[in-house]
Formats: structure tokens, C-alpha cells, sequence
């Protein structure tokens, strides 16, 4: 069973509340010109997305100069009931996670590997 072409390429998994929330995330001074552009919606639907949040805590905004500053509260739960167990800074976790660079240690760690094998085969 396949689906519709007309139906079938246009759903997505995360909502436009949830991909607003990641951009906010990665870049808490971000403008909401600059979301709605990489999401692909008007500013006016992103404003409207940004009050929802506010408005259910997810985030608050505060004026710096002439931006906004937005902070989010990752201890709030999941709106739907299946996930209300999960508080938001679950996802936000998963996603920006895999944005993270290696970490430094790692390299270090290998460095130090490396320094070894020289001294081991007296190179």
C-alpha cells in the first residue's frame, strides 16, 4: 500500500512549534525574520508560534536594546498526554545533541595515544 503523491510528501514529523523552538534554542538572540526564512513560514505565522510558547512557559522573551533575548524553560512537559512524562529539554537534548562538535577530551585523548606509540616504538 503506498501513499497518496498529494498526501504523501508533504508531512513531516516536528511541528512548526517544534522546529521555532530549535532555532530558538541553537541562537537565543536569533530574529524571527531569520526562523521564519529556514523554516519556510512567514514571520507573522512564527510570531504567532512564539506567543503559543510564551504563553504555555515553554520560553520567555526579554527586550535587549532593540532584540529580543529569548530564554528557554526545558522543565516544562510535553503538551500531548502520550508524552507529558517528558519534559521539553528531552527533545531539545535529542536534537541539538547531534549538532555538538566532537568533544575536546576526545582529542586529547588521542593525541596522548598518539604520543605514546611514538615513545613505545621510539620514533
Amino acid at each position: 500500500m503506498t501513499a497518496s503523491p498529494s498526501r504523501g510528501d508533504r508531512w513531516t514529523f516536528l511541528t512548526n512549534h517544534a522546529r521555532v523552538l530549535l532555532h530558538i534554542a541553537r541562537d537565543p538572540e536569533v530574529r524571527l525574520r531569520d526562523v521564519a526564512a529556514s523554516i519556510g513560514i512567514t514571520e507573522r505565522a512564527t510570531q504567532a508560534i512564539v506567543a503559543d510558547l510564551e504563553a504555555s512557559g515553554y520560553l520567555s522573551r526579554t527586550r535587549v536594546g532593540r532584540r529580543n533575548r529569548y530564554t528557554i524553560d526545558p522543565t516544562v512537559a510535553l503538551r500531548h498526554p502520550s508524552e507529558a512524562d517528558h519534559p521539553v529539554g528531552d527533545l531539545l537534548d535529542t536534537f541539538l545533541h547531534r549538532e555538538d562538535p566532537p568533544a575536546a577530551p576526545a582529542s586529547r585523548d588521542a593525541a596522548a595515544r598518539e604520543g605514546e606509540r611514538r615513545e613505545v616504538s621510539g620514533a
